[in-house]
């Protein structure tokens, strides 16, 4: 379907052609009940969209939009097991990775819950058995170092979760996280380790992922290096779908922990690609976050499209992207403990939704895929805040700010936290109402700088808020996100659960290595700059 026909896409194009004419201080004077009307609740997530540049019509028209194309039916299509992933002809069922025992998702006929339930209890185990030290290496030494070895969405997500839940870890285990084929990424990880306490997480759905490969090999060698090839058996474990591969490796099938085709990698935090994080956190821990992840699942499922929380964030980036021709987005985390969460919604919107192509085939003719970026406050003040704030690029933000401080033992964390919390508000706060070379003028003498002092506001931004970083709460941020994003794809008429884009350069790069590594001359058949680049690098590296 070509959303750009619809009686409501034609609406909005009207309302967007006077965009510049929304402004945010006259739309809160002229309607004093809007900070309540649109403030919503979902479960333990306050999300504010009052600062958004969105009047009644708009949003009355956004709302209709999802109507017409079948958000709510597209949602329990997915839910229910339907093949809504057609270009690769899979389920999407990510949603089921967090359904309760007892319950039932069908993907071709079968129930897919108690599977998902024998893996969360087979990781449980292990990692009670890790966290208790019952769990031995080689040596007979406990574990102190789990390396997660992945990329994309096993790294991404994991990495983001451990950090943000380092308040629930284990007080004798840490983890550290490879994901990058540099080099210096495991020699940075493994360096002041023991081989004979650490242990190697490998997530690779297929295990032929070729980065993740390589880091295993050499992690292998690292750890055999100093304990032998026996050694494999108690430092290594597995998560993937290919029990074959993972023997070949030298892992024994026992330590290996499946998932499912319908799982896309960034959507997979919760399921054994959390395996590092739920030995961090501990099973209890873990199933409070899926908790968190299910209580939003429902929001999404049983709310209005006027009260959802994730529903209407995906129809207010829409508006932005595509209406407005506002090309991204900031999440600014006021936690220093979420300071990878922009870097994990990278993956999730622009990986799901950067797409040029509908569903159909057919090409599309509007903008879809807003570039998302940031970094925790305050240290973005100090940065790009400038540019947010009078550049000349209007920047739609995201505020996350939690009631209570991550670390309330520490002394004097009331003080940061209300320092921290202060910033957060003041920040949506100027860049919504800003202040006028009127206001600037009454305290500035020096007319010259007025112009330099004055803000223009008008500025959109929501602010999201919690009563504190929990597992729980961590499970609803990442379930709203996701929920936004797959309201966005399903009005842009995309299918937000393939990723083609990465392919190519994958197949290119399989045949560029061998051609910087060939001892013969290769013949080189690439473009002029490419064949140049590789004979340049041959001749530094003495080839």
């Amino acid at each position: 379907m070509d959303p750009s026909l619809t009686d409501s896409w034609r609406a909005l194009q009207g309302h967007a052609a006077s965009f510049d004419d929304l402004d945010l201080r006259r739309l809160f004077d002229d309607d004093p009940g809007r900070v309540d009307r649109m403030t919503l609740t979902v479960a333990d997530l306050t999300v504010d969209l009052s600062k958004h540049r969105v009047s009644a019509a708009v949003l009355d028209d956004l709302i209709a939009l999802a109507n017409e194309v079948g958000l709510a039916d597209r949602f329990a299509a997915m839910i229910a097991g339907e093949r809504i992933n057609s270009t690769e002809d899979r389920a999407v069922l990510h949603t089921a990775l967090r359904a309760p025992v007892g319950s039932e998702v069908l993907e071709d006929g079968e129930n897919v819950v108690p599977a998902v339930h024998e893996v969360l209890s087979r990781m449980g185990a292990f990692a009670d058995r890790v966290r208790s030290g019952d769990w031995v290496g080689a040596t007979g030494a406990p574990i102190e170092t789990v390396i997660n070895i992945g990329i994309g969405g096993s790294d991404l997500g994991p990495v983001m979760a451990y950090e943000a839940l380092a308040a629930f870890r284990h007080e004798r285990i840490r983890c550290r996280f490879v994901s990058n084929v540099d080099g210096s990424d495991l020699i940075a990880a493994v360096g002041d380790l023991d081989p004979a306490t650490t242990l190697f997480v490998i997530s690779s759905k297929t295990f032929t992922t070729q980065e993740t490969l390589t880091n295993a090999r050499s992690a292998r060698a690292w750890l055999t290096a100093s304990l032998g090839a026996d050694a494999v058996a108690t430092h290594f474990v597995a998560v993937s779908t290919n029990a074959a591969e993972v023997a070949a490796f030298g892992i024994d099938t026992d330590n290996m922990f499946g998932f499912w085709d319908w799982v896309g990698g960034r959507y997979s935090m919760d399921s054994a690609i959390g395996l590092s994080l739920m030995i961090a956190i501990g099973p209890d821990a873990f199933d409070e976050m899926l908790a968190g992840f299910r209580a939003v699942d429902k929001h999404m499922a049983a709310t209005p499209i006027a009260e959802n929380a994730p529903a209407l964030l995906g129809l207010i980036e829409v508006w932005y992207r595509t209406f407005c021709d506002l090309p991204s987005r900031a999440v600014l985390p006021y936690s220093r403990a979420l300071h990878r969460f922009p870097a994990y919604l990278q993956q999730l919107d622009m990986e799901s939704n950067g797409k040029r192509v509908r569903i159909d085939g057919e090409p599309v003719n509007y903008e879809t895929g807003p570039v998302i970026w940031g970094e925790p406050g305050t240290n973005g003040q100090h940065s790009f805040h400038q540019l947010l704030h009078q550049g000349s690029t209007v920047i739609p933000a995201d505020f996350i700010v939690f009631g209570a401080p991550d670390h309330a033992e520490f002394e004097g964390a009331d003080t940061h936290h209300d320092l921290l919390v202060a910033n957060c508000f003041a920040q949506s706060q100027a860049l919504a109402f800003g202040r006028t070379a009127e206001e600037v003028a009454e305290t500035e003498a020096d007319p010259l700088l007025v112009s330099h002092r004055t803000f223009p506001g008008n500025r959109p931004s929501t602010t999201i808020m919690a009563p504190a970083l929990t597992p729980s709460v961590l499970g609803q941020l990442v379930a709203l996100y996701e929920h936004q994003v797959f309201t966005q794809g399903v009005v842009w008429g995309l299918n937000s659960f393939d990723q083609w884009g990465v392919e190519l350069g994958k197949v290119l790069a399989s045949a560029i290595v061998g051609e910087l590594t060939n001892t013969d001359t290769p013949d080189l058949r690439h473009d002029a700059s490419t064949n140049a680049l590789i004979e340049r690098y041959r001749s530094m590296r003495g080839r």
